[in-house]
């Protein structure tokens, strides 16, 4: 019966979408993606690197790009690097799991029921306007200064946009889709995993990019304060001693990190894609 139904839903979204889609252009040679994504970064390096070297901008306020490699093997050489970046990596994953989850069921009540989203809607979309530092007294005083505060600081900053999107998407759910599934007997969870969550899973995907990129932010916040590990710690800790070369080296690794990430979510977005697109 799964099969029959599957069979009927994708021919129902072939003649809601793609009988009239346009045809999709070639996909760019995988060399131009490469090099069109290094381009700007290469222009940025240069930019700097000559700023630097020519004296443009005084040292204690750019160091040349040498000086932060310079710094990244000081601190590598002493274990502390890798060290914090593990450390950082580890916690914005773990709150990012346990924030998308949060957000996942609260976006399928409030998406799904109308009286869940009269009751609940109201009072996330305030709690979502919360600036992220005002959660850390609150958190502090409840879990202490260790991990369980940061972790849940995350999972609060990831939440909230995976939420969004999936209870915005599942609202608007093709109905001839939900009707099929009903006209097979599917009522309830067997509905949402067959029917429902297949049809929103490019909301889904897009949802789990912006709550790892507000990972990243809260981890900043979360390692700002009362840390002694991690890459926002090693913001601070070089923004008080001085050491400007240690900041755009924190800088740069947590955009690299950031960017790493998210593309392992577009290779789990091309496989759900390819498996329900």
């Amino acid at each position: 019966m799964t099969d029959r139904l599957t069979t009927e839903l994708e021919a129902r979204r072939a003649v809601g979408d793609g009988a009239t889609r346009p045809l999709r252009s070639a996909a760019p040679r995988r060399w131009w993606t490469i090099l069109g994504g290094l381009l700007v970064p290469i222009l940025i390096l240069a930019v700097w690197w000559t700023a630097s070297a020519t004296g443009l901008v005084p040292a204690h306020r750019l160091p040349s790009p040498p000086s932060v490699v310079e710094a990244a093997i000081d601190l590598a050489q002493r274990g502390l690097l890798f060290r914090d970046i593990a450390i950082s990596t580890q916690r914005v994953l773990l709150g990012f799991a346990i924030g998308s989850a949060v957000g996942l069921v609260l976006g399928a009540l409030v998406g799904l029921s109308r009286t869940a989203s009269v009751l609940l809607a109201p009072t996330i979309g305030a709690l979502r306007a919360v600036p992220s530092l005002a959660w850390v007294p609150l958190l502090v005083l409840y879990l202490g200064i260790y991990e369980p505060q940061k972790v849940v600081l995350i999972a609060i900053g990831a939440a909230f946009p995976v939420f969004t999107t999936l209870a915005s998407a599942l609202r608007h759910v093709d109905p001839l889709l939900v009707e099929a599934g009903r006209a097979y007997g599917l009522r309830g969870l067997p509905l949402l995993a067959t029917v429902q969550l297949p049809a929103v899973i490019p909301a889904i995907v897009s949802g789990l990019r912006l709550a790892l990129a507000q990972s990243w932010l809260f981890l900043v916040a979360a390692e700002l304060l009362n840390s002694s590990m991690g890459l926002g710690f090693l913001l601070i800790d070089s923004g008080n001693n001085g050491r400007v070369d240690r900041i755009f080296l924190a800088i740069i690794l947590l955009a690299v990190l950031g960017k790493t990430t998210d593309a392992l979510i577009g290779v789990l977005e091309r496989r759900l894609l390819k498996r329900w697109g």
